[in-house]
C-alpha cells in the first residue's frame, strides 16, 4: 500500500545469476515479485463485489455508505476491474457519487450504455480519460457530450484517448472545441474526417495528436496549432488525397513538432518518409522520427538526417530496408524499432504493441533471431504476450508468437523465466487455441510447448482444457514423432486431475483409451519396446488411476488381453511395473476386479510377485491383495487363494523395511483404496501389504501422506489396528511405526490441534 500511495519509493532489488541484461533483470523481478497489497485487496473486493454491495431498485450496485476511497486507489480499482472485463452498467454503478474520487479514468474495451458512462464517470473532475475500443454501445459523440455536460472537465481534461471506438453514420459534428483543456487526443482507427480534424486544431493547448488510419484527406487544418503541436502520429493515413509536396509543405511549418509518425503498411509502399528524408529545412527540433513500412529508406538516407538533427532520441525502421549499418548501434542515445538485431526488435515489440502489422513484423524477425538462442530472454517474452493479448483475433500474430514462445523456452531456457510469466504465456496460447481450433501448426506450437517439463509441472494453467486438446490430438493419427509428444504430456496431465476433472473428460477419455490401447497393440505385434511403448502404458496407468469409467472401458476394450500379451512378449520391468500399476488399478474396482481373476491373469501375477525388481513384486503383491480380500471371486479355486495369501505374506516379510533408504516406489492420490484392506483381520497378509504401503509413502513424503490421514479418516483405522486384540504382531508393529512417525511429524511442523491427535 505504500509503496503503492509513495511509487518513488522503490522496493529492494534482487538481481538473479542468468539474467542477460538491466530489462531482463526487471522483468524477472517483476513477475517473480508477490502482487501488491493494494491489488490483492482490489481483486478481493471486485470478486466479492455482488456480496458487498446493496442494489438500487434498477438493479445497479451501490457501495456501503461509510465507505470511502482515495483517488489513487479510487483510479487504480477503476483499472482493475476494467482489466478483468467486470465494469458494465451494473458495476460502473459504484462510481456514482462522491464515494469514488476518480482522476485517471481507464474503461478500455467496456461495455457500457450512454446513460451508465455519464452518470458514473462524468460528474468527477476527470484528467484523463482512455475509452480506447469501448463497445459499440458508447460512441465517440457520446463520450465528447457527456463530457462536456462537466464544466470541470471541458476546462481541465488534459487526455482522452478513443483509438476504435465507434460512431455512428449518422453522427453530427464531433465538438471537440469545447474541451479546452485538452492536450492530447488520440482517434486511432475512428471515422474521424476532415471537419473534425479542423474543430480539433483550434483546441488552444493541444499539443499531441493522433490520427493514425483515420478518414482524414487533407491534414492542411493542423496549420492552426503549428506552434503549439509537439506530437503528430499519422500512421496509415489511407485516405490522404494530398500531393507529396503538399504534405511536407504541412510538415515543414509544424516547426515545434518533436514527435512526427508517418510509418506506413510495408505493402502499401508509401515513399512519403523517402522524400522526406530527403529535405534539409524541415523538423529542426525533432526528437522522434517513425518511418516504419516506408519503401525505399536507405540506410545513407536516414543517417544524414539524424546527422543533421543531433537532437533526434528515436527513430522508427521495422519493415524497411534500413537500421542495418554500423551507425545505428554505435550513435550514443539512439533507439530504433527495426529488425536488424534483438535491440531493435525489442524496441519494435514494445513501441507497436497495439499496431497488429508491426507486431507481426517484429515477431517474425525474432523468430529468425531466437532460433538457435542460448540465453534466456524474460523481457523479450514478455513482449510476446503482450502482443498475444492485445491481438487476439490475429492468426498471423497468434501462429508467430507461439513460434517465438517455443524459440525462448525450449530445453533449459525454461528454468530461468519467472513461473507467472510462463503461467501466463501458456493460458493465452490455449486462448488461441479456442480463437483458431482448426489451424494445425498453432495446434502444434501448442503441444511443443507442453512438452517442456518446466512448465508441464511447475506452471499453473488450466490442464482441464490442456487434457481435453491433447487427448483429441492423439486421436487424430498425427505422425509418430507429434503422437508420442501427446502421449507423454497425457500420462502426466492425467495425474494433474481430479477425479471429478476426470469424469466430465468421459468422451476424450474413452476415445484416448482406445488409441491408447491400439498403440499398445500395435508395439506389441511388432515387439517394439520404444519410449513411445513406455509413455502409452504410463498414460493409460495414470488415466485409470480412480477412475472406475475408465477402467471399465480399458475392460471393454479387450484391454486385459492385450496387457497380458506385453506381459508374454517384453520381460523388462519398466514395461511390466505399468501394466502391474494398471492392473492395480482395475482391482481396486470392487465391481471390475472379478475380471482379473482368470489363469493368465493370475499366473503371471504370482510369478512377477517374486521379481527381483522391487517396484515389480511390489505392484504384484497389491493386485494379489485386492483380488483375494473378496472371497467371492474365489469360491471354486479357496486352494489357490490360499496359497497366494501365503506367498505375498513370505514375500512382504523378505521386502527391506518401509522406511530403509530408497525412493518412493509409487505416488498416491488418496489412501481410501487401502481402507478396506486394513479392516481386514482375518486375513492379516492382505492388511500387512496395505501398511507396508502406507508406511512407505509416508516415510518418503510426510508432508503430503501425514496430511492424507487426517484428512480421508486413516488415522482412526490405524488406531483400530493397536487397539484389536487379534491383530498379527507384525502389522501391529507397522501401524505403531506409521503413528509414531505421524506424530513426530505434526509436532515438529504442522501442530496440529490436540484434538485431532491420536494417542495410545
Amino acid at each position: 500500500m505504500v509503496h503503492f500511495l509513495h511509487p518513488g519509493l522503490s522496493s529492494r532489488t534482487i538481481i538473479p545469476p542468468d539474467a542477460p541484461d538491466a530489462l531482463g533483470c526487471c522483468v524477472v523481478q517483476e513477475e517473480a515479485s508477490p502482487y501488491s497489497l493494494v491489488n490483492l485487496c482490489l481483486n478481493i473486493l471486485i470478486a466479492n463485489l455482488e456480496k458487498l454491495c446493496s442494489k438500487r431498485p434498477d438493479g445497479t450496485l451501490c457501495l456501503p455508505e461509510h465507505w470511502s476511497f482515495p483517488q489513487e486507489v479510487a483510479d487504480r480499482f477503476l483499472g482493475v476491474m476494467t482489466w478483468e472485463g467486470k465494469l458494465t452498467d451494473r458495476t460502473s454503478s459504484i462510481f456514482q457519487g462522491n464515494q469514488m474520487k476518480l482522476k485517471l479514468a481507464n474503461i478500455q474495451k467496456a461495455k457500457l450504455s450512454t446513460a451508465a458512462f455519464i452518470k458514473a464517470f462524468c460528474h468527477h473532475k476527470l484528467v484523463e480519460l482512455d475509452a480506447t475500443a469501448v463497445q459499440a454501445d458508447l460512441t465517440v459523440p457520446d463520450i465528447v457530450s457527456g463530457l462536456c455536460s462537466n464544466n470541470w472537465i471541458r476546462q481541465n481534461l488534459r487526455c482522452l484517448l478513443l483509438d476504435s471506438t465507434s460512431i455512428p453514420g449518422d453522427s453530427r459534428k464531433l465538438f471537440f472545441s469545447q474541451l479546452t483543456g485538452l492536450r492530447i487526443l488520440s482517434v486511432f482507427n475512428v471515422c474521424f474526417h476532415n471537419e473534425d480534424l479542423a474543430n480539433v486544431s483550434r483546441l488552444p493547448r493541444l499539443e499531441s495528436l493522433d490520427i493514425s488510419n483515420t478518414l482524414v484527406t487533407n491534414i492542411s487544418a493542423l496549420l492552426t496549432c503549428k506552434d503549439q503541436l509537439k506530437s503528430l502520429t499519422m500512421h496509415y493515413l489511407k485516405c490522404l488525397t494530398m500531393t507529396k509536396p503538399q504534405v511536407l509543405a504541412v510538415i515543414r511549418e509544424l516547426k515545434y513538432l518533436l514527435h512526427l509518425d508517418i510509418s506506413d503498411h510495408r505493402q502499401l509502399k508509401s515513399d512519403l518518409a523517402f522524400h522526406l528524408l530527403q529535405q534539409k529545412d524541415i523538423l529542426p527540433n525533432v526528437v522522434s522520427l517513425d518511418i516504419s513500412g516506408g519503401s525505399c529508406i536507405t540506410d545513407g538516407a536516414v543517417e544524414l538526417f539524424i546527422q543533421q538533427r543531433p537532437a533526434v532520441q528515436f527513430v522508427g525502421l521495422l519493415a524497411t530496408d534500413a537500421g542495418y549499418s554500423d551507425f545505428f548501434t554505435t550513435k550514443q542515445g539512439l533507439r530504433v524499432a527495426g529488425g536488424a538485431n534483438m535491440n531493435q526488435i525489442s524496441e519494435a515489440l514494445s513501441r507497436y504493441r497495439n499496431r497488429s502489422c508491426f507486431v507481426k513484423e517484429a515477431l517474425y524477425r525474432l523468430f529468425t533471431e531466437t532460433f538457435s538462442i542460448q540465453i534466456t530472454m524474460p523481457a523479450i517474452l514478455k513482449l510476446v504476450a503482450i502482443g498475444m493479448r492485445n491481438h487476439p483475433l490475429d492468426l498471423p500474430v497468434q501462429f508467430t508468437a507461439s513460434a517465438c514462445t517455443l524459440n525462448l523456452t525450449r530445453q533449459g531456457l525454461a528454468s530461468g523465466m519467472p513461473v507467472r510469466l510462463l503461467s501466463e504465456v501458456t493460458c493465452l496460447l490455449f486462448k488461441a487455441l479456442k480463437n483458431f481450433p482448426h489451424y494445425q501448426q498453432l495446434q502444434k506450437n501448442c503441444l511443443l510447448s507442453l512438452t517442456n517439463s518446466r512448465i508441464l509441472v511447475d506452471v499453473p494453467f488450466d490442464r482441464f482444457d490442456a487434457a481435453k486438446f491433447v487427448m483429441r490430438w492423439l486421436c487424430k493419427h498425427e505422425n509418430p514423432k507429434m503422437q508420442t509428444m501427446a502421449v507423454s504430456i497425457t500420462s502426466i496431465l492425467a495425474l494433474q486431475l481430479s477425479p471429478e476433472q476426470t469424469a466430465q473428460l468421459k468422451e476424450e477419455l474413452f476415445m484416448a483409451v482406445k488409441e491408447l490401447l491400439a498403440i499398445v497393440k500395435q508395439k506389441t505385434t511388432e515387439n517394439l519396446d520404444d519410449v513411445t511403448l513406455l509413455f502409452t502404458l504410463k498414460a493409460l496407468w495414470n488415466l485409470t488411476d480412480e477412475s472406475p469409467a475408465v477402467c471399465k472401458h480399458f475392460i471393454e476394450n479387450e484391454g486385459l488381453t492385450i496387457f497380458i500379451q506385453v506381459l508374454e512378449t517384453f520381460s523388462e520391468s519398466a514395461i511390466q511395473s505399468k501394466v502391474l500399476g494398471l492392473l492395480n488399478n482395475v482391482a481396486e474396482v470392487k465391481e471390475l476386479s472379478s475380471n482379473l481373476v482368470t489363469e493368465d491373469v493370475v499366473k503371471h501375477i504370482s510369478s512377477l510377485l517374486h521379481s527381483k525388481e522391487l517396484e515389480v513384486s511390489y505392484l504384484a503383491a497389491g493386485i494379489i491383495a485386492h483380488l483375494a480380500s473378496n472371497k467371492q471371486h474365489w469360491i471354486s479355486c479357496d486352494l489357490q487363494r490360499s496359497a497366494l495369501l501365503q506367498d505375498l505374506h513370505a514375500t512382504v516379510q523378505n521386502w527391506p523395511s518401509s522406511s530403509c533408504k530408497m525412493t518412493a516406489l509409487v505416488t498416491y492420490r488418496s489412501f481410501k483404496a487401502f481402507f478396506p484392506l486394513l479392516g481386514n483381520f482375518s486375513q492379516p497378509e492382505v492388511q500387512l501389504w496395505a501398511l507396508w504401503a502406507m508406511y512407505h509413502v509416508c516415510s518418503k513424503n510426510p508432508s503430503k501422506y501425514c496430511k492424507l490421514l487426517v484428512e480421508e479418516g486413516g488415522l482412526q483405522l490405524l488406531c483400530d489396528i493397536q487397539e484389536h486384540s487379534g491383530a498379527d504382531p507384525q502389522a501391529l508393529q507397522i501401524a505403531t511405526s506409521i503413528l509414531d512417525d505421524f506424530r513426530m511429524h505434526f509436532m515438529n511442523y504442522q501442530k496440529l490441534p490436540l484434538c485431532q491427535m491420536p494417542f495410545t
